[in-house]
């Protein structure tokens, strides 16, 4: 006796084979494969496009009931496909063996529809490629949905980059008068304008020092 979809010996999840297209780079797909039935099944997995996948393992015996993860990697590729649309196809055949048959023992005519009495059974597994921007799109939706979810975390956030950005400022303001007064200390002949520099210098450094210590400082969000 047979279940699953449409009396399949297997049922197969993800149902079409999905992948994120970046040049130069591997994307992998994981298949998970049930055993529907209380027979042993062997399965075994064919692509149009061979030396453009790697598939592990590409043949193997599920137990009753049982499943397996099937690991589709697509190659690094050097260009993209027009229009991001893939005319590969995979198909994943699966048939009856007898109990605690070995996958290194399977007969070479195990897949063979010509074979007397045998029943194979097909499954057609559709190619997708998925460009990276929507993966990222949707890591970004994520992002802002919990966001919402944490409105004090955002405004200490928020609060934190408005002193940063306004301890920078004042900081090159304080770095612009230092500048300026060692400018005029070259101008001045009065004796006591180099005791005053120096109080001003040391008072600018410590203005310095706090405000730094303020960018750097992160409130706490909790």
């Amino acid at each position: 006796m047979t279940a699953g979809d449409g009396n399949q010996l297997i049922s197969v999840h993800p149902e079409d084979l999905k992948f994120i297209f970046e040049l130069e780079k591997q994307s992998f797909c994981d298949l998970k494969v049930v055993n529907n039935t209380e027979h042993h099944v062997a399965f075994k997995v064919k692509t149009t496009s061979p030396k453009k996948y790697f598939v592990r393992p590409n043949t193997g015996v599920i137990q009753p009931w049982d499943s397996c993860i099937i690991r589709v990697t697509l190659q690094a590729q050097r260009e993209y496909p027009s229009d991001m649309q893939c005319k590969d196809k995979f198909l994943l055949q699966s048939t009856i063996v007898p109990p605690h048959a070995d996958v290194d023992e399977l007969p070479p005519d195990t897949f063979n529809k010509d074979s007397d009495g045998k029943v194979i059974h097909d499954r057609k597994l559709r190619v997708v490629y998925i460009p990276p921007s929507s993966t990222q799109g949707n890591s970004e939706d994520e992002g802002l949905k919990g966001s919402t979810q944490s409105p004090d975390a955002n405004s200490a956030v928020q609060s934190l980059k408005d002193e940063r950005d306004a301890a920078v400022r004042q900081t090159q303001l304080l770095q612009q008068e230092l500048d300026l007064l060692r400018r005029r200390r070259y101008r001045k002949s009065d004796p006591g304008f180099s005791l005053m520099f120096a109080f001003v210098v040391g008072l600018i450094g410590i203005m310095v020092g706090f405000l730094l210590n303020l960018s750097l400082s992160s409130p706490s969000t909790e």
